[in-house]
This record gives structure tokens, sequence and C-alpha cells, in this order.
């Protein structure tokens, strides 16, 4: 009973904490701007187990993809075992779940073998993070310090509860061999490791309840570590690709306000919608693009918490591959960081993104996202190409935000670059982005009967 109630607590514990955690989350991303999401919902269902689910655009690298593949299915088979320690936990049971019979016992046993294969993987995602020649992708100012740190730990800890999972179930196997008794379910793994074990009664129980502690504290302490890690997409990944973009990806959006504006000039019977008012009736001032980042949609934001940091935008991205300072990625990252910085974090501490000695950003102020920790150098390298949108595998926009910044700079702060105030004042005046009058459009066709003749 007394084991009973300590595990309840702990439980109680670490759900409560990561629901605690997952609140502040929340708020964060409900800290942007509102945005209508429209589309059939048969499509966002089919996308999200398409992308999120099945994976589909992780295959475009088939070597991580397969290694990925196998961590994933394990995390998800493996979860069904976390639901039966929970059960025997709480009730003083003992393998609840084997009343399955032989689907019980085929459970066990591609748990056993994913466990196994997971381990691999993790030392294969291991070697190639830290003993090979980096991977371009892997590499970047935004993935010094801590995010190199983080990839490690999340390594570490998966290992460590595989171990634990084998530990228990091995212990468990043999005391129920020296009983003469059958543990239910099937254990391909841990029957070659019995010999490895002590015969001591007192020793197996101890080795059991051991592996059995740590595989599920773990479990817990690994849920509250995930607010605070690149790992957290394994939740956020399915609300952001339901909710990702169904309209062509070219598509941009307009400025209401703006649109509103040019009808009205267009057509004199429109009618305004009037302004939007804050809770005293007074007018909400609204900001043109986005120069911080709860100036940014929500669905931005979710963006922001959904990213993997798997650097497959930036290793893709025209402008990064041709050195300049533009990374998708990073724009993602210090989106969170910023909407942390001035709202809520995670509990868990997260020492300093960036190596102040080799960092190749440098802001103009701080207290903002654009200049605070985005440079127009970085936006205005974009070309938006949406390269990085195909290649993200949880269907993340960073192009939807660059766009939002530079409107800002644009319609705020009127610093765009010379090509583009040029570009500007040309349409302004001409109706076209070249230095031609309209009465001059059609002079190469006079040029080009003259030069036949």
């Amino acid at each position: 009973m007394i084991q009973q109630i300590l595990f309840f607590l702990v439980a109680a514990a670490g759900i409560g904490l990561f629901a605690w955690q997952v609140r502040k989350i929340r708020a964060n991303i409900l800290k942007g701007k509102d945005r209508a999401m429209g589309g059939p919902v048969s499509e966002r269902i089919n996308k999200t187990l398409l992308v999120a689910l099945g994976q589909q655009k992780m295959f475009k690298r088939i070597t991580p993809a397969l290694l990925h593949m196998v961590v994933y299915v394990g995390f998800l088979v493996i979860n069904v075992e976390v639901i039966e320690i929970l059960i025997d936990g709480i009730f003083g049971t003992h393998r609840v779940l084997s009343f399955l019979g032989p689907v019980y016992d085929a459970l066990m046993a591609v748990n056993e073998v994913l466990g196994a294969l997971v381990i691999v993987a993790v030392a294969a995602f291991w070697w190639r993070r830290n003993r090979t020649q980096p991977v371009r992708r892997l590499t970047g100012v935004e993935m010094r310090a801590w995010p190199r740190l983080d990839a490690n730990i999340i390594l570490y800890i998966e290992v460590a509860l595989m171990l634990a999972l084998f530990t228990f179930n091995t212990a468990d196997l043999k005391l129920h061999q020296q009983e003469g008794v059958e543990l239910p379910g099937a254990f391909p793994i841990s029957s070659l490791l019995v010999g490895l074990f002590p015969d001591s009664v007192t020793a197996l129980h101890m080795l059991e309840r051991i592996g059995w502690w740590i595989h599920i504290t773990g479990i817990l302490a690994f849920l509250n570590y995930l607010p605070s890690s690149k790992h957290f997409h394994i939740i956020m990944a399915f609300p952001n690709v339901y909710y990702s973009r169904l309209v062509p990806q070219g598509q941009f959006s307009n400025v209401d306000s703006i649109t509103h504006e040019v009808k009205a000039m267009m057509d004199p019977s429109y009618q305004v919608p009037p302004a939007p008012v804050d809770a005293d009736g007074q007018p909400v001032v609204q900001r043109f693009g986005a120069k911080d980042a709860d100036d940014l949609s929500w669905l931005n934001l979710l963006n922001a918490y959904s990213c993997t940091e798997c650097g497959r935008c930036t290793s893709v991205c025209p402008a990064n591959l041709t050195g300049k300072l533009l990374s998708p990625r990073k724009i993602i990252m210090d989106t969170r960081d910023r909407i942390e910085e001035k709202y809520e974090s995670p509990l868990i501490f997260q020492p300093n993104k960036y190596d102040p000695e080799t960092e190749r950003v440098k802001v103009d102020e701080e207290g903002s996202l654009v200049r605070g920790k985005v440079t127009p150098e970085e936006l205005w390298a974009c070309t938006t190409c949406n390269a990085c949108v195909e290649a993200c595998p949880v269907n993340i926009n960073p192009l939807d935000s660059i766009i939002e910044m530079r409107r800002y700079l644009v319609l705020e702060e009127s610093a765009a670059p010379n090509s583009l105030n040029v570009m500007f004042s040309n349409i302004e005046n001409n109706g076209a982005p070249w230095a031609f009058s309209p009465s001059d459009r059609f002079n190469w066709a006079d040029e080009l009967y003259v030069a036949e003749k």
C-alpha cells in the first residue's frame, strides 16, 4: 500500500507539472493574433495522418528517416507498456494487461525488439552528431550551446529508459523461471540477458523494482523535460500539421485594413467595417506586419513550438547556401525564444542559445523580435521560394513569419532596401515595376519592326 501511495503521488506530481507547463505554452501561443482557419476537416485529418503520424516528408532522406522511424514507432508501442505500468502502480497489480493472451505476447515481443532497435538507432544518431564530420544542417549559429546539448540529453535519456525496461523485464523473467511459473508475454531480448543476472531472489526483486521505478519515473521526468526541449515536437507536430495551410504555398495573405481602404477607393459605396475596439470601447491600434512575436498569428507561434530543429529548412534555403545570414530555422527558434522571454517560460532553465564568441548575427536592440533577435539583413535575404516550407517534416511555414516582419519594416518603418523603394516608386508612378511610362511600353515592338525591315 505504501508503494501504491508513493507511486500515485509521483505520477500525480509528474502529470500535474506537465499540464502546468502545457498551460503556459498554450497561453503563449494564444498571445498571437487571431487567424481564421478554413478548409475541409477531412483534408486536414488526412494531412495529419500522412505527415504527422505517417512521417511522409521525412522519407526524402532515407537514412535519418529509417532511424527516426524506429525511435518513433518504438515510442508509440512502448507507451502501451507505460499504460500497464501506471495501472499496476496505482492498483498494486502485476502485468494487468496479460489477460489479452496472444495479443499481449505479441505486444511484449514487439516492444522488446523495438526497444533494442531504439538503442541501436540512438547510438547511430549520437555517433552521427558527435563523432563524424558534422552534417551541415546540424550546424549553424542557432545550434550552438543549448540546442546541441539538448539533442544529446534526449539521446541519453532514451537509452536509459530502454535499459531500465530491459532490467525490469529480465529480472522479472528470471524470478518467474526460478519459481517455475510462466511469465505472461514473450521477451525475446530479455531471455538472452537472463544469464547476466544474479540467481539471488532478493537481488532479482531489487533489480526488478529498480528497473520498474527508473523506467516510469524516467518517463515522467522526460515528459516534463519536453516543454523545454526540441523533442516537444512529438506532441506539437499533430496540431501543427492539422492547422497548416491548405491554400497554395505561394499565396500571400492581405492586410485587412489596407484591403478595405482600397475597396473603398475603388467603390465609393463600399462600407468599411468598423475598427476593432478594446474592452473600454477604445479603438485598437493595429500594427502593420510584425515587430514582436505577439504581432504574429497564433499559428506562427504554434509553428515555433513545433520546430524539431532538424535544419531541413535551412539546408535547402538558397540564401543560406550562398553564405547569407538567413536561416529559416533560426527565425523560428528566435520567435519561440522571444515569446517566452516576453511572457511565460517553461519550468526548466535553458542556458544561452548562442555562443557570443562565434555569433554571426549582430542585433541592434533588445526588447523586440525584429532587430532584437532577427536582423533586417536576415529578412531581406529571403527569396520567398518556399523551399523551407516544402522541406519541413511537420509543415512549419517560416516564410509566413518572414513576410510579416518584412511588412512591418516596409509599412511602419519605410525601411525597405533601396532597390525595393525604386520598384515601389515605379509602381506608384508608372503602374509597373519598370522606370517607363505606360505610353512607352510598346516601344519594343516598334524597334523590333524597324530592325526586321
